[in-house]
């Protein structure tokens, strides 16, 4: 196998969770040059996985999400993804029913992912696609391609790269991080509104834990700095200082500044599988989404709370039947959660920062 191109364009936290994948290609064919097509936001986490060579921008494709199509640049991008010659493309996209035509179209010479009910495949490459199952945590289905592909396994670990420019990046945004005996991440953002658990209940577990001693830091993209904002002004009102670093660090720099946090308290969004990669302890408030699907495996590092609801999982930006699932999850629920995570032993968060592809194989540079 010399060129494999393996399409993933989703955000972050999909990404993430896609890495034991990724590190099974490398595994199984160690000198092949590996290229991962994906969407422009999770390229910053891309460029540091030892599992693949290069990085190419999705185009976008009709009815994908995602990345909105430029169909007068898709001809020259086929044909420029034509003339590499892949020996094999690979969907990890998810069930195939858009993204299937697409890998055929990249003109490799086999092709390989899943398939939903109804949905396409190249007939001499039926073998090599697997039904997608609705069940399951992302991470095992995507493994379970590696599976029905006979590539040897290489570890269920995600991974994110930490390294000490980071760090430095870190104490640059905070001056007196050193001087925090303790501290807690409270990240209320997510990319979508419905996905969101009530910000003001972000505060009264911000002020809680500002009672119990820890220092509340806060985090969040630059996107989210207005609801960052609105939640330091509310911890204020209850005469609870806080840091505010919304859009202060880079990607590492937040990996660096967790991996240091006695506890992450989030929604169910990329911060959360960057805490699963690094050991950190986390609480995760789940609304609207899968929760068995995305959210951190280890239950022993993890407390999921998600409350169930007819509409669940849902498709909608912002919620119209009242949220729900967010409401019914109350702060004392999620107080109980911190309470015992905070009662555990602090794992060693460094498990996985060097260099994200511990496969058991030389990796190709």
């Amino acid at each position: 196998m010399r060129r494999v191109v393996v399409l993933r364009a989703l955000v972050l936290g999909d990404l993430i969770c896609a890495v034991p994948a990724l590190r099974a290609f490398r595994g199984a064919w160690p000198r092949a040059h590996i290229a991962l097509m994906g969407l422009p936001g999770a390229r910053e986490y891309a460029s540091r996985l030892d599992c693949i060579d290069e990085w190419i921008p999705f185009p976008g494709w009709p009815g994908l999400p995602e990345q909105p199509p430029d169909l007068a640049a898709l001809p020259a991008f086929l044909a420029r993804m034509q003339a590499v010659g892949w020996d094999l493309a690979i969907q990890l996209h998810g069930s195939g029913e858009r993204t299937n035509p697409f890998l055929a179209l990249l003109g490799a010479q086999r092709n390989a992912g899943f398939h939903g009910p109804g949905a396409w495949v190249p007939t001499r490459d039926a073998g090599r696609f697997l039904p997608w199952s609705q069940e399951g945590h992302e991470t095992q289905r995507l493994l379970s391609l590696c599976r029905h592909l006979d590539l040897p396994p290489a570890g269920e670990q995600l991974s994110f790269p930490v390294r000490e420019d980071d760090e430095r990046q870190v104490r640059e945004a905070w001056p007196g991080r050193d001087a925090a005996p303790s501290y807690v991440c409270l990240h209320a953002g997510a990319q979508l509104p419905s996905r969101r658990w009530p910000f003001a209940r972000f505060a009264a577990v911000g002020w809680a834990l500002h009672e119990a001693g820890h220092t509340i830091v806060l985090t969040g993209t630059a996107d989210e700095r207005t609801l960052v904002a609105a939640l330091a002004d509310r911890l204020a009102a209850f005469g609870v200082p806080s840091i505010d670093l919304a859009g202060s660090t880079s990607l590492w720099a937040f990996g660096a500044l967790l991996r240091g946090a006695r506890l992450l308290v989030c929604n169910d969004t990329g911060a959360s599988h960057v805490a699963a990669a690094l050991r950190v302890p986390s609480v995760v408030t789940s609304c609207g989404g899968e929760a068995a699907r995305w959210t951190p495996a280890d239950r022993r590092l993890h407390r999921v709370l998600a409350k169930a609801a007819p509409c669940r999982p849902c498709a909608f930006s912002d919620c119209p039947h009242g949220h729900p699932c967010a409401e019914a999850l109350t702060v004392s629920e999620v107080l109980v959660a911190i309470e015992d995570l905070l009662r555990q032993p602090r794992p060693d968060a460094r498990a996985d920062d060097q260099g994200g592809c511990p496969c058991p194989v030389a990796c190709a540079s």
